[in-house]
């Protein structure tokens, strides 16, 4: 193992837009805490990670791009709900999900698994990984000491759980009942806002059981060199949070859901600097890396008459955006935040606003202090750095690259010559350059945008560049294993049925 290597910590925020941080410009929301790791540390500008969550994590975990195939097996979500009365053992729907699973994912080395090899206790505390469901085999096999949290993605969108998995084991939550975990509609109305409201079978919020864990388990550890994985339910929705943050409580610019949405991202902020402290009181924080990032652009979780609707659409006008000569902005959306930083379109989408993530790592004594970054980079490069920082050799060639020299403060130039990404619309490739192509697989339409000079998307060029459309075009088919439908997502092609669950 190398010497003094550093602990890491690594908080995955959830459908989290860049421009819910304060230090990129939130007007509403402060998030000093966060604000706190990018100006003691590096914020990257100009970095990629998925259009949804499931792909985005099995991209950071195995550091691959999205618009493969066959790469990894996206589980369907639901796998545990009838674990909830004890009609089917959890031990029995973990078995059926990994059936479905191990001949894969048993040729992939993942994140966990580099920092094992390097010596490293390895612990997430959070939502599961890439599988909408995702079982027990499948937790240690790709590397994990030590996880708790949930394991069903279903389950995952309400923060009132009966229920939470703890190294294979269920536990009981004294106090929350609701088989649903609380989730409820995302339409604002008066019946809404009462079930949200209503505490009934609602004891015990999940975000305060993950604090809790990740401070155990830093605590159990803070002897030994250790890698944890924190992927938060937050500030993903439906909202739901057990009550008003004070900065919001008289904010007359928030409706009520809206001043419930900001506390959550609130709440997440006051994680970070939790988490911060406890590393502090064990003398941790000068050999601990921090890093934080979000899965993909930013969503909104709430709908409400005459301020914004879902499906999102144009405030002004009613209609939807068709996503080729109209687009989602937040001034259009109705989105009082502006959570996508001014940027096009929302999660899912291969605008820039369903893409383009916050990434902030503190390394003390490493990183240069209060730095910005306009690199090239995705989500996919995290394992390849870290096997470079700790000389593990890996045996598959990865899509990332080693970022490690701007980690550490040793070099500047390190950056892709182009990023791929998948959509529900199709493939995206954006060169080092700011080229952007722009793939809406089933209409065969290809959208040409450089993004230096075109930061929201509005300028297409590819009448006017039909050579660069068609040199880009060349290179997304290639990545996407010669097929463009590869980087058109959708349920029906890339996620495997519900697991056949066979009883004794």
């Amino acid at each position: 193992m190398p010497k003094k290597v550093p602990n890491v910590v690594f908080i995955y925020a959830d459908d989290m837009g860049r421009g819910m941080l304060s230090h990129e410009g939130q007007k509403i929301v402060k998030t000093p805490n966060i604000d706190r790791l990018a100006s003691e540390g590096l914020r990257f500008e100009n970095v990629r990670g998925c259009m949804f969550c499931a792909p985005a994590r099995a991209s950071l975990l195995t550091g691959y791009h999205d618009g493969h195939a066959n790469k990894w097996k996206i589980t369907s979500g639901g796998a545990y709900k009838n674990a909830f009365d004890g009609e089917i053992h959890s031990n029995e729907i973990s078995a059926a999900l990994y059936k479905q699973t191990a001949d894969t994912e048993k040729q992939i080395i993942t994140l966990a698994e580099v920092f094992k090899q390097a010596g490293y206790t390895t612990g997430q505390v959070g939502k599961l990984e890439w599988g909408f469901s995702v079982s027990f085999e499948e937790m240690k096999q790709h590397g994990w000491d030590y996880y708790y949290g949930f394991l069903d993605h279903v389950m995952a969108h309400g923060f009132y759980p009966p229920y939470m998995y703890e190294n294979g084991e269920k536990i009981d939550i004294p106090g929350n009942t609701r088989k649903d975990c609380g989730k409820t509609r995302e339409r604002e109305t008066p019946e809404t806002y009462k079930d949200r409201w209503n505490m009934e079978g609602k004891s015990v919020y999940s975000q305060d059981l993950f604090l809790d864990k990740i401070l155990s388990f830093i605590q159990d550890n803070k002897d030994r060199p250790f890698f944890l994985f924190h992927p938060t339910q937050l500030p993903h929705g439906p909202v739901a949070i057990p009550q008003v943050h004070d900065d919001f409580k008289k904010d007359d610019r928030l409706t009520q859901i809206e001043k419930e949405y900001a506390s959550m991202v609130k709440m997440l902020d006051d994680h970070v600097g939790i988490i911060r402290q406890k590393l502090s009181e064990l003398g941790l924080e000068d050999n601990t890396m921090i890093i934080f990032s979000s899965d993909n652009g930013h969503e909104i979780y709430y709908s409400q008459e005459g301020r914004i609707l879902k499906p999102v659409r144009n405030m002004q006008t009613g209609e939807r955006f068709d996503n080729i000569s109209t687009k989602y902005y937040s001034e259009l959306g109705g989105d009082v935040f502006n959570g996508n930083d001014g940027m096009a379109g929302l999660k899912y989408d291969n605008w820039e606003g369903g893409l383009r993530v916050p990434l902030i790592v503190k390394w003390p004594g490493k990183t240069p202090e209060n730095t910005v970054l306009n690199n090239l980079v995705a989500n996919y490069d995290i394992l390849t750095t870290f096997a470079d920082l700790l000389n593990v050799e890996l045996a598959e060639e990865k899509d990332g690259i080693s970022l490690l020299p701007l980690f550490s403060g040793k070099g500047t130039n390190v950056e892709h010559d182009y990023i791929i990404n998948a959509s529900m619309y199709g493939g995206t490739i954006v060169t080092k350059e700011g080229w952007k192509l722009r793939n809406y697989y089933s209409k065969n339409i290809f959208q040409l945008y450089y993004l230096p000079d075109d930061y929201r998307e509005e300028n297409n060029l590819a009448d006017q560049f039909p050579e660069k459309v068609e040199e880009l075009k060349s290179i997304l088919t290639k990545e996407c294993n010669g097929d463009l439908a590869n980087g058109q997502f959708s349920y029906q092609k890339f996620v495997l049925p519900m697991a056949k669950i066979e009883t004794e």
